[in-house]
């Protein structure tokens, strides 16, 4: 048959197949039936339009199909809808000698999720000529056999199926022999040689036959094969077996070698002639030949090759028995195998569409995989069940037999987890059941949901005063769990005031690292703390933000020298102090008052002798300022004396400041003592005393007032560690007679009892040379509470009883 005639035969088969498709819908499944070895891109039908679908929307709605196979016979056109052969289709090797041959597809349609089965049937073309295993077929016949004995002949094969399959046998004209066609239980058919006339070796020795094959087909298909006939001499016994026709149950995957059955046949004869061999006879199939072997001597038929109940559930073996004597005659049974299904398949998971990352906020029921499973097994064997892990918040939900979609069942949140590895377990109902497991990965793709947060509740910096403007003082660090842009973070300083001034004048942030810098240079004296606000932000959309307090304490540095309150020189010439020639020694001459702008250690006053006229005359209290007599004065010594007194804080370096003091030895006083006398009595010492006393509180509020009003509520303030320093309100009261004694009361304006406790321990070592009276006055004065009150000013403890003791 010529190439044009095959493609005219293929194309007027594709023809009917095109006009006699079979369409249906019920249940989401269509069905179409094409001829085998059509061209690539031959029309199998429009599916698009079969399942009613609108072409413009095919690829936006990612129209795809998925087979089950390995070879993806059919591709659809996702422009017409038109699904067309994409591969050769060969019926033979996708079916073997199965009568009917499809195969399944799954087609896929998203947005929404639909899904559609779809059957393609397979039609056989007349594409296979028969053909004998053997071009020559041998037989050996008696000269004794009777007319009507028969004789198996080889049997052809036709790969093809139903009506282009093996019709009929057609022997050539002879004087001895006929054909006998018969038809196997599976409808294919055999043919049998039956002598019509006896047979004379004498005559003729040999006879020369041709057998002719023919198929179905239209045209027809035909193969040929050769008979030799050798005419033997009478062996006029042949075996014969104890049953023509056995059945036998054989279980899949037998192993190689089992014995299915003991064939047993006899023959009467004695000697060679009843030595019987087994083997396949002529039709035995090809098929049967590969899977099984019989043993000549025995009889037993074994398992030769894999037995798999998914390609064949039946076998026939046609097996022969002959005698080895002269003109040995054949006899033939038949062995049916029915192949019992065993649980040998592991069923198979294919993911037909999975959409990953999934977003955090996903609703529950987000579709998340297409999931079939399928086992080629039967029965209890073939069906499946799958299943996923149940701590894992996804469900798994069948839309019909052995297809299922993983949607989500909650909320995921992705800085919990970020990507779930789910495993899909498939297990079929055998025994045991066999499963196959695959893993899905599941990403999460991040939302901005999570605010960044400090690593502290607050920040506390000490930076000492004078810095160098621009230095780093602190860094501050936030976290945010997000991921990518959802967690890069800028930092910035909220507006605000301090002293007045915008905090934007003091401090800096670089945006990148949270490091915070100083504008400018602090002064303790000026501003002892402040407190800023640093806000993180990230750059999600929307953005999220949180706030961190800053407090940054200002710490003292001794940049401050003593300050020389009195006695005050006037015109630059030195203060004069008279003494009584005929005091004793600790007289108290004078007092030198000092006070230190600075805090702490730096503020801390120590009183040494510099110069002196007679250093063995006078001393100055090293905590006091007290200048005392150290011995009588004699007549002889001079009435003049000059002193320098030193002044110097405790600070590293320390700060020095000098003062000058004349004394001068008089033989008397007035009666009033300015140390222990009524100053009401002395006018002129009243008056000096008053300007004295104006001087010192201005000097004393100019350094403590303004910062103590800038200071925390209380008159309290921040020192370099954390405390408070000595300092508090002081009322200057006067008794209603004030304007003739100037008697004058302090008293604590806001009584703190920590401040007290403090101020306690911090005058210790300024009360360390005075007396227990004197002590006693510091601690009284706390709590004294005058009748008149006057003006307020802020003072530290030990400067109010300096100046009380000057009082009084």
């Amino acid at each position: 048959m010529g190439k044009k005639s095959e493609l005219c035969l293929k194309w007027s088969l594709c023809h009917f197949a095109l006009l006699t498709f079979f369409l249906g819908k019920a249940r989401g499944q269509i069905r179409y039936s094409i001829p085998e070895e059509l061209e690539h891109g031959a029309f199998v039908g429009n599916i698009a339009e079969d399942l009613g679908l609108d072409l413009d929307k095919l690829s936006m709605r990612r129209f795809r199909i998925v087979s089950g196979s390995k070879k993806q016979y059919v591709e659809v056109n996702l422009e017409n809808g038109v699904l067309f052969v994409n591969e050769r289709i060969d019926r033979e090797e996708l079916c073997e000698q199965s009568l009917s041959c499809s195969f399944h597809l799954q087609v896929v349609i998203e947005n929404p999720l639909e899904l559609y089965r779809v059957e393609i049937e397979i039609l056989d073309v007349n594409d296979n000529s028969p053909s004998f295993p053997w071009t020559e077929i041998n037989l050996d016949i008696s000269e004794s056999a009777a007319p009507g004995s028969r004789f198996p002949l080889e049997s052809a094969q036709d790969l093809d199926v139903g009506s282009n399959s093996l019709r009929s046998y057609l022997l050539s004209v002879n004087e001895h022999f006929q054909l006998d066609i018969q038809t196997r239980s599976d409808g294919s058919k055999f043919a049998e040689l039956v002598l019509q006339t006896p047979l004379d070796r004498e005559q003729q020795s040999a006879h020369q036959m041709v057998l002719t094959a023919v198929d179905g087909g239209a045209p027809e298909r035909s193969g040929t094969a050769q008979i030799y006939i050798t005419v033997l001499d009478a062996n006029d016994n042949a075996p014969v077996f104890d049953q023509s026709f056995y059945r036998v149950r054989l279980a899949e995957n037998a192993p190689k070698g089992t014995v299915i059955i003991k064939l047993n046949a006899s023959d009467q004869d004695e000697g060679p002639n009843a030595d019987i061999s087994y083997s396949f006879s002529g039709h035995a199939p090809l098929k049967a030949r590969q899977l099984f072997s019989v043993d000549p001597r025995t009889g037993e038929i074994k398992v030769k090759g894999v037995i798999d109940y998914e390609k064949a559930r039946m076998h026939e073996i046609y097996v022969q028995a002959k005698d080895k004597g002269p003109s040995a005659v054949a006899v033939h049974c038949k062995v049916l195998v029915n192949v019992l299904d065993k649980n040998d398949n592991l069923p198979e998971v294919i993911l037909t569409s999975v959409s990953t990352p999934v977003q955090e906020d996903a609703p529950p029921g987000t579709v998340i995989a297409v999931i079939s499973v399928m086992d080629k097994d039967s029965g209890e064997n073939g069906n499946v069940d799958c299943e996923i892990p149940h701590h894992i918040p996804f469900q798994l939900h069948s839309s019909f037999k052995n297809y299922y979609t993983l949607v989500t069942s909650d909320f995921l949140d992705r800085e919990a987890v970020a990507d779930y590895n789910i495993t899909v377990t498939a297990r079929d109902m055998g025994s045991p059941p066999l499963f196959t497991r695959k893993t899905i990965l599941v990403q999460v793709s991040d939302m901005n949901d999570n605010a960044p947060q400090f690593k502290q509740p607050s920040y506390t910096v000490y930076l000492t005063e004078n810095n160098a403007p621009g230095a780093s003082i602190c860094s501050v660090t936030a976290t945010d769990p997000d991921s990518g842009q959802n967690a890069y973070l800028s930092y910035s300083i909220l507006e605000g005031d301090i002293q007045g001034m915008p905090i934007s004048t003091y401090v800096s942030i670089n945006s990148d690292s949270g490091n915070i810098y100083a504008l400018r240079s602090f002064d303790h004296e000026q501003l002892k703390n402040f407190q800023v606000t640093v806000q993180a932000q990230d750059a999600g959309f929307p953005p999220l933000s949180s706030n961190v307090s800053v407090s940054v304490f200002i710490l003292d540095q001794n940049d401050n020298a003593p300050l020389i309150v009195s006695p005050v020189m006037q015109n630059g010439t030195a203060s004069t102090e008279k003494v009584p020639r005929s005091v004793d020694a600790g007289y108290l001459v004078a007092k030198i008052h000092a006070i230190d702008a600075d805090a702490g250690q730096n503020s801390r006053l120590f009183y040494q002798m510099l110069q002196a006229t007679d250093s063995s005359l006078f001393s100055v209290a090293l905590y006091t300022g007290e200048i005392r007599t150290m011995r009588q004065i004699e007549e002889k010594e001079p009435t003049r004396h000059r002193l320098v007194i030193l002044v110097k804080d405790n600070g590293q370096p320390p700060l020095s400041a000098t003062v000058s003091i004349i004394l001068s030895v008089v033989d008397s006083l007035p009666a009033l003592q300015p140390d222990l006398g009524d100053l009401s009595q002395s006018p002129h010492h009243s008056t000096s005393f008053t300007l004295y006393l104006i001087m010192a509180l201005g000097a004393v509020s100019f350094t403590f007032l303004v910062p103590s009003i800038s200071g925390a509520p209380g008159c309290t303030e921040a020192s370099s560690s954390g405390a408070h320093p000595q300092v508090y309100c002081y009322k200057m009261c006067l008794t209603p007679e004030s304007s003739k004694s100037d008697f004058m009361f302090l008293k604590p304006c806001s009584p703190v009892l920590s401040v007290q406790q403090n101020n306690a321990k911090s005058t210790d070592y300024l009360t360390s040379g005075w007396s227990t009276l004197e002590r006693n006055e510091l601690s009284n004065n706390r709590a004294a509470t005058p009748n008149e009150c006057g003006v307020e000013v802020h003072l530290p403890a030990y400067i109010v009883l300096i100046l009380k003791r000057q009082i009084l």
